[in-house]
């Protein structure tokens, strides 16, 4: 299957998803991420303001500030190119993508930031994704240090073979037992 088709077929599952069921993996998802020691290693977190359908963030962004940890959320620009920002809610804007976005130009230094937690639609075995298809991601994590990890649902995982570009994320957080 292409990457646009594996996009698509992922997209309209998410979309499908039943809504308490969706709660109870976020929740699950939430508890293992708070659990790996690179969460709780770090002090900076970068994540993102989820689409409804996609892994809730809230309750991450959330507890993450509750940790004392400075949080961070995506910032984008024309031609792929992608900052982070610190999470102020009072202080977002709607992107052209139909997400919230800081309105502030000012960039976290990506060398300061200890942990992304990573997008995506579909996600193989090695831990490479399939995003939205505008490479914001894997242009970011081209030359990034820090500790990467994503938390996903069972119909995001995908057996695909990766393109030279793609920039694997280090651990994979998937939850499927019980539900």
């Amino acid at each position: 299957m292409l990457k646009k088709e594996i996009r698509q077929s992922v997209l309209r599952q998410l979309k499908a998803q039943d809504k308490e069921r969706k709660a109870k993996l976020d929740r699950a998802l939430l508890e293992q991420l708070l659990a790996s020691p690179n969460y709780q290693k770090a002090k900076t977190l970068a994540t993102y303001l989820a689409f409804d359908f996609e892994y809730d963030t809230q309750t991450l962004i959330e507890r993450a500030q509750k940790d004392g940890k400075v949080v961070l959320v995506p910032k984008t620009y024309p031609k792929g190119r992608m900052i982070f920002t610190e999470y102020k809610p009072n202080e977002l804007e709607m992107s052209k993508f139909g997400l919230l976005e800081p309105k502030s130009d000012q960039a976290f230094a990506k060398d300061k930031i200890d942990l992304i937690h990573v997008p995506g639609l579909a996600f193989n075995s090695q831990g490479y994704r399939i995003g939205f298809g505008a490479g914001f991601y894997d242009r970011y994590l081209d030359d990034f240090q820090g500790s990467t990890m994503s938390t996903i649902y069972p119909c995001q995982e995908v057996d695909f073979r990766s393109d030279p570009h793609d920039i694997p994320v280090r651990k994979v957080f998937t939850y499927a037992q019980g539900f």
